[in-house]
């Protein structure tokens, strides 16, 4: 996998809009989370997708690609961040330049929407990286607990060659109205976490991390930048729910196309975040349905499987390396990453 290098203070990231024009929506909450980024040391180069009007955004695919392009080729910057996701990324990606981003990797993330990008770069042979956006994560880091702000720090600064990935003890679904100025930066009634779900497996397993968002895979499906059969492979494949709550009964469906690809027969495990908006009721029916359709429909009973886990639309959020080697602990459901994420 071709590494980007670590960041460090005062480290240059650039900001682009790939999906929704969300800062030109809500300035407050992108310009907190630009505020957090800089406390953290960072410096900040806004590209022109960044605070777009939304409409004109949506009008042009292109600038959007044309401003990662960019973003990659410029040798002052070393990050590139996600302002936040959307739905319609899946749109600007047969405008990236795929050859000068390779020859010039540098960390690259976000989630939900930002999903097709992310593994699209990741199939090109990239580490690329799901994690929090400029607007949901950063614009609300400094009313997280200290242990997250550190996690957040030591992961983005540091490269150690081995290190578990952190459980939260609490958690919280999105945020409080955006459209009211008082919220910002604000995030939504804390919550006690059942923390990690292990479904089935009983043994420790190994392989790359790859995944996303559950709803932007489906738009990619059939399509050029689909993974093909044989990328499945040892493959540790995780996958979350967006802030539309998806029904069960969807969720569902997708997996039972998952399981008819053949994928479940390949991967080395399956991953599943702490689905948004689900109570915790819910939150276990999802966990009977991935065991119905994995186990019961396609025999696959030796994959494992772990759910609830703090990746996604709940925050906090740990960052997911797409490309690196993992271990799943089925004992503990912890996740360590077993080689340095940056060179």
């Amino acid at each position: 996998m071709i590494k980007p290098s670590c960041l460090s203070e005062k480290s240059t990231l650039a900001i682009v809009s790939p999906s929704w024009g969300g800062p030109s929506e809500f300035p407050h909450i992108y310009q907190k989370g630009l505020q957090n980024l800089k406390a953290l040391g960072f410096n900040i180069i806004e590209y022109p997708s960044a605070t777009m009007d939304d409409k004109a955004l949506f009008q042009n695919p292109k600038l959007r690609s044309d401003d990662i392009n960019a973003a990659f080729k410029n040798p002052e910057v070393d990050g590139i961040i996600a302002t936040i996701g959307g739905s319609d990324s899946a749109r600007i990606l047969k405008y990236l330049d795929i050859e000068n981003i390779k020859k010039n990797p540098k960390l690259f993330m976000g989630f939900s929407d930002t999903t097709s990008i992310t593994t699209t770069l990741n199939q090109a042979g990239l580490v690329t990286f799901n994690g929090p956006s400029v607007m949901a994560g950063f614009a609300q880091l400094h009313n997280f607990d200290s242990e997250y702000q550190n996690y957040i720090r030591r992961f983005l600064t540091c490269n150690p060659n081995i290190q578990q990935l952190p459980t939260f003890d609490l958690y919280s679904h999105g945020y409080p109205d955006w459209t009211d100025s008082e919220n910002t930066g604000k995030r939504s009634e804390l919550l006690k976490s059942r923390g990690p779900q292990v479904l089935q497996g009983n043994k420790p397993v190994t392989g790359r991390l790859f995944g996303g968002c559950i709803e932007v895979l489906e738009m990619l499906k059939g399509t050029q930048y689909w993974p093909s059969a044989d990328f499945w492979q040892n493959k540790i494949l995780f996958l979350e729910t967006s802030q539309e709550k998806p029904s069960i009964d969807y969720v569902r469906y997708w997996l039972r196309n998952y399981g008819v690809m053949g994928v479940f027969d390949k991967l080395s495990a399956l991953l599943i975040g702490r689905p948004r908006d689900y109570s915790e009721e819910e939150q276990k029916q999802l966990e009977d349905t991935i065991i119905s359709v994995v186990k019961e429909e396609f025999g696959n009973e030796q994959l494992a499987i772990i759910a609830n886990l703090d990746f996604g639309h709940t925050d906090p959020q740990v960052i997911l390396p797409l490309g690196i080697e993992c271990q799943v602990d089925t004992s503990s459901g912890k996740l360590t990453l077993l080689e340095h994420v940056f060179i």
